[in-house]
């Protein structure tokens, strides 16, 4: 079996994909600061604070610009499948393609307890469910439906996975608390964390990457790998970045009507959660597309393009000493810092330092992928 032709990489995936590692490493966090230093204020309702809150997650439910910088990645995740896995399956044959996925999979998993402290606390200290942990379940569920069904299998399986996780919360009775409770530690994925997930839990008796709010972060894979396989379709750029924002307008509006029934709500990656965030990611990837592959504008992508390349190897490096060890010897704490007025400074050296790594490994041609 001949191996396909190898599309030209699309540089808009990875500026898009280093954006978002970068609001992950810090970016937004700079941003939160410096519109504290100008006046923002917990709560407050003038445009300084406003652009400050959406640095922060929502407590509960509700979207924030910070909610959707992890399904984005999800989401990218999914479109960098689309151009991996019939590679792998061309050159190796479906179940060594599988093997192959579950090692890779296996391997973030594991990177993902030992960022979370592996077991530096004990074994009954593990947080078995994390980010990467999340990262691993996704691609691997979406990888392996992407190897084996065609894209309406994959409308069908993403349709179905939303549906059924919609009806487990909704009309599963937790002990208690009733069927169709989606308040905090009411609802049924917080029950089975606290009563099925070993370990330590990231808020305390639940955890919001837990068991079976895995279930719908597929989906987000799979709108990933929709969108990719739409962009290695026939059709001109033009229509690509066009389709692709007409499909995320409408992912939007039918998450937001959803939600009425089901909330927004990412700690329990709701369903209406998946459609809104898919909505999000796909017009900024349309906005890319066209910005970085149509116009060829590309100038401004440069460091964004060396995260991009190593996302993975760079969250690690940051979650274990940058930009932690900078603000947390210049302010004392990471969460807040004491001193909000000049605390931005050592949280921008922090996410520096990080660029520089990015820069180092990127003129080196060292791209350390999972």
């Amino acid at each position: 079996m001949s191996e396909p032709s190898r599309p030209e990489r699309l540089v808009s995936l990875d500026a898009l994909r280093g954006f978002d590692m970068a609001c992950i490493l810090g970016l937004g966090e700079v941003f939160r600061l410096l519109a504290v230093a100008f006046g923002a204020k917990p709560n407050g309702t003038d445009f300084v604070s406003q652009f400050a809150a959406h640095f922060e997650h929502v407590k509960w439910e509700g979207l924030h610009f910070e909610d959707i910088i992890f399904p984005l990645f999800v989401f990218i995740a999914g479109v960098s499948l689309t151009f991996s896995m019939p590679r792998a399956v061309a050159r190796v044959g479906h179940r060594r393609a599988v093997l192959r996925l579950l090692g890779r999979c296996a391997v973030l998993f594991l990177l993902g307890i030992f960022v979370n402290g592996g077991l530096a606390n004990g074994f009954d200290r593990v947080r078995w469910m994390g980010v990467l942990q999340r990262i691993a379940i996704a691609s691997l569920g979406a990888g392996i439906l992407a190897m084996f069904y065609k894209t309406r299998g994959l409308i069908i399986a993403t349709i179905t996975i939303l549906v059924s996780y919609w009806a487990l919360m909704k009309f599963v009775a937790v002990p208690g608390f009733g069927a169709g409770d989606f308040a905090e530690r009411h609802n049924l994925a917080n029950w089975m964390d606290a009563n099925f997930l070993a370990g330590r839990r990231y808020d305390g008796s639940y955890d919001p990457e837990g068991i079976l709010s895995s279930l719908p972060a597929i989906a987000t894979a799979l709108f990933g790998v929709l969108a990719g396989r739409w962009l290695l379709g026939p059709v001109s750029s033009e229509r690509k970045a066009a389709w692709l924002a007409i499909a995320g307008t409408v992912l939007l509006l039918s998450g937001w009507a959803w939600s009425w029934e089901f909330p927004v709500v990412k700690k329990l990656w709701t369903s209406s959660y998946v459609l809104v965030t898919a909505g999000w990611s796909a017009l900024l990837l349309a906005l890319f597309y066209w910005v970085v592959e149509i116009l060829r504008w590309r100038a401004w992508t440069t460091p964004f393009v060396w995260i991009g390349m190593n996302p993975i190897a760079l969250y690690v490096a940051a979650s274990l000493v940058m930009p932690k060890f900078v603000a947390e010897r210049f302010t004392g704490r990471l969460d807040l810092p004491h001193n909000p007025e000049w605390a931005w400074w050592p949280f921008t050296v922090g996410f520096a330092l990080v660029l520089l790594l990015a820069r180092f490994l990127h003129k080196r041609g060292i791209f350390l992928r999972v």
